[in-house]
């Protein structure tokens, strides 16, 4: 558990929002904070801010403003790679009423963050949405999980599809394919840190995220401390595009720090082998 004083919200900003960047790919940033910039313009008025963690070793904010004439902007860098739990939680102190936790690699629907203020204002229980989202080719991408297994972890990041394929029925259970609809429903246990809003004040009280995790899992932990104080919805009117990618595709690097984030993951919640 992250002992931290929860600081208070933010008075100027009713959303705030946070992307922590690394050597990012230009052109899918600048999508991103397109489609950010569209969603912000669909919500009149909204009091919103944009914070980009730059974890790079040489952060560059070029351009970047030009991209968002709207929204109010501050770039933190030159703390290097702190990882993507550490970094998110600079502006912890900062979140406004509500928070979104957002990838650089996700596009949303110009509706996506009207939505997900309504579905908050409507219901005050929740403290934390996952949207509906969708691959860059229009198929289903799942982001709610059910508690995981290190059989089923390896499984979904690094068996060839034919072995996937034995396991379809299992695989798909832990993706939770039997819940995603299109209506909402309650309390997944886990939901994807790609893209992640919160009410504030449940943000603060959980400390934001888990600085021991560099990379993967920080988004499991923080899950499961959010839905023992508040709601978690999956609300399947907040769509999005997220481009995604598995940690086996990436290299040895990432398959080490996944490895990593396992290890303090299953010595901090309960194991599962099966």
């Amino acid at each position: 558990m992250i002992e931290q004083k929860a600081p208070d919200a933010h008075p100027d900003y009713e959303l705030t929002i946070g992307i922590v960047i690394f050597k990012p790919d230009r052109t899918m940033l600048a999508k991103t904070l397109q489609s950010l910039q569209r969603a912000v313009n669909e919500v009149t008025p909204l009091r919103a801010k944009l914070y980009i963690i730059d974890n790079s070793p040489e952060p560059s904010d070029d351009g970047l403003k030009e991209l968002l004439p709207d929204l109010p902007l501050q770039v933190i860098a030159g703390h290097g790679n702190v990882g993507f739990g550490a970094a998110n939680n600079m502006v912890l102190g900062m979140a406004g009423k509500f928070h979104l936790v957002l990838n650089p690699d996700v596009e949303m629907e110009p509706d996506a963050l009207k939505q997900a203020l309504a579905f908050m204002t409507d219901t005050p229980s929740t403290g934390l949405i996952t949207p509906r989202a969708f691959n860059p080719d229009g198929s289903t991408q799942y982001l709610c999980k059910r508690y995981p297994a290190i059989f089923d972890l390896l499984l979904r990041g690094f068996a060839p599809r034919s072995i996937k394929a034995l396991f379809r029925q299992r695989l798909d259970r832990y993706e939770m394919h039997d819940q995603i609809a299109d209506t909402p429903f309650w309390d997944p246990p886990i939901v994807s840190g790609c893209f992640m809003f919160f009410r504030g004040d449940v943000y603060r009280q959980l400390g934001g995220f888990d600085p021991r995790y560099l990379l993967y899992f920080e988004d499991f932990d923080i899950s499961l401390r959010a839905g023992k104080i508040a709601r978690i919805a999956y609300v399947p009117a907040v769509k999005i595009v997220h481009e995604g990618g598995n940690a086996a595709s990436k290299g040895l690097w990432h398959i080490r720090q996944f490895a990593r984030s396992a290890f303090i993951f299953y010595t901090t919640h309960p194991l599962k082998l099966f």
